[in-house]
């Protein structure tokens, strides 16, 4: 298969599991609390239970006037606080007090602010020429009844959960988080707390993916660790199926004991590319394999490396969750800084590199040994994000940057 672009892989994965959601058939869902509610899927669009607000409200401490009655002195015949109305109403020639928050009387059309009045006792004199509706917050001007609030596929922050509660919302319909098989392959890797010999390496792929997928909303399941056999790879890899979505790590290189591929082509997989142009994390697999129920299952063979586990996640494995779980869109947090000093690269590939946004704005690029540097990857808050069709910039230019 010819090698994709960064650009090209990231539409491939957002159209090809778009279509697999499809084929799966209706995600499930349940209900949850509010306080169980944030970063889950929403599943039903979630409606306004009435006007929001349900009356005229002030939105300054003040007088309720009429705006045609000023500039001028006017008496005040009243005050109305928040959390009650007032009784009467506010007449020619007429002012009441009234607080932020407070129902504008009926017959006042405008609140002048209390810092723009002078007071003689019950009497107030402004030079002010309020417009009507000046400080009113008007009667369903945030949403009227019926309304759609919060649709269906957003993933739930903590002003959504705000809004639920306002109105009335307490069981929040919710889709199933999915399932996610993580499993690491080589006969190099073993557990975090074996002494490693010094051809070995301790499995470090399995828990950051597991706090990724953990972030990107799905339930992560930890698999053994598959060795360099074609028949115990076979198997780890057929229990992974039996997920939503299959991660692997490592094994997808073009090495003789790289048996990740031939694995999955032999349990029935078929595969929309298997190496894009960017650093690190050239060598990606990215497919669709039965499980055993015959559903297709979200496959990605992640290069073995960290920081090519972990970047290649972040960019590619991390909207085919989120899509997965009920979102309508999959967004990548790129944005763009000011380096704080000039960076040249080799032209060709698209670089994901270790970087530290400070807290002036600028960007600064973290040296590092290549990506199997974990200590560079944990001091960067961000990656440099330098495009395969240029090959330098100078200080105080702007380039993009994927927060980390």
């Amino acid at each position: 298969m010819p090698t994709l672009s960064f650009e090209e892989a990231r539409a491939c994965v957002l159209r090809e599991v778009a279509v697999l959601r499809r084929l799966g058939g209706d995600l499930c869902s349940e209900n949850v609390t509010l306080e169980q509610a944030a970063g889950r899927v929403l599943a039903r669009d979630a409606c306004a239970d009435r006007d929001y607000p349900p009356l005229d409200r002030s939105i300054r401490d003040g007088f309720a006037v009429r705006a045609a009655d000023l500039p001028g002195r006017l008496p005040v015949t009243g005050e109305v606080r928040a959390g009650e109305t007032f009784a009467g109403s506010v007449g020619l020639g007429e002012a009441v007090e009234i607080m932020t928050g407070a129902a504008v009387p009926d017959g006042a059309d405008a609140v002048v602010m209390v810092e723009h009045v002078t007071r003689d006792g019950d009497t107030i004199e402004t030079a002010r020429s309020p417009k009507p509706g000046e400080f009113v917050n008007r009667r369903g001007s945030e949403s009227r009844k019926g309304d759609t609030i919060i649709p269906a596929g957003k993933r739930l922050d903590f002003s959504d959960v705000a809004l639920l509660a306002t109105v009335g919302i307490t069981k929040v319909p919710v889709f199933m988080k999915p399932r996610v098989a993580i499993l690491a392959t080589g006969d190099e890797i073993v557990p975090p707390e074996q002494t490693p010999e010094a051809f070995q390496i301790r499995n470090s792929n399995v828990y950051s993916l597991a706090v990724q997928v953990r972030h990107a909303g799905g339930v992560p399941y930890l698999l053994p660790v598959a060795p360099d056999r074609y028949d115990d790879t076979r198997w780890l890899i057929e229990k992974g199926l039996q997920m939503d979505l299959l991660l692997l790590s490592g094994g997808v290189s073009a090495g003789k004991y790289d048996l990740v591929e031939t694995v999955l082509a032999d349990l029935g997989a078929s595969f929309f590319f298997d190496r894009v142009g960017i650093q690190p994390g050239q060598p990606l697999v990215f497919g669709q394999a039965p499980g055993d129920d015959g559903r297709p299952r979200v496959v990605f063979g992640l290069p073995g490396n960290p920081a090519s586990t972990m970047v290649t996640f972040e960019i590619f494995a991390r909207a085919a969750l989120e899509l997965l779980s009920g979102q309508t869109e999959a967004f990548l947090p790129l944005t763009h800084a000011r380096l704080a000093a000039p960076f040249r690269h080799k032209k060709g590939l698209t670089r994901f590199l270790p970087a530290r946004l400070h807290s002036d704005g600028r960007l600064s690029h973290i040296p590092w040994q290549g990506s199997s540097d974990v200590p560079a990857i944990s001091r960067a808050n961000a990656f440099l994000v330098a495009d395969a069709d240029r090959e330098s910039w100078e200080e105080g230019e702007w380039i993009r940057v994927l927060l980390k």
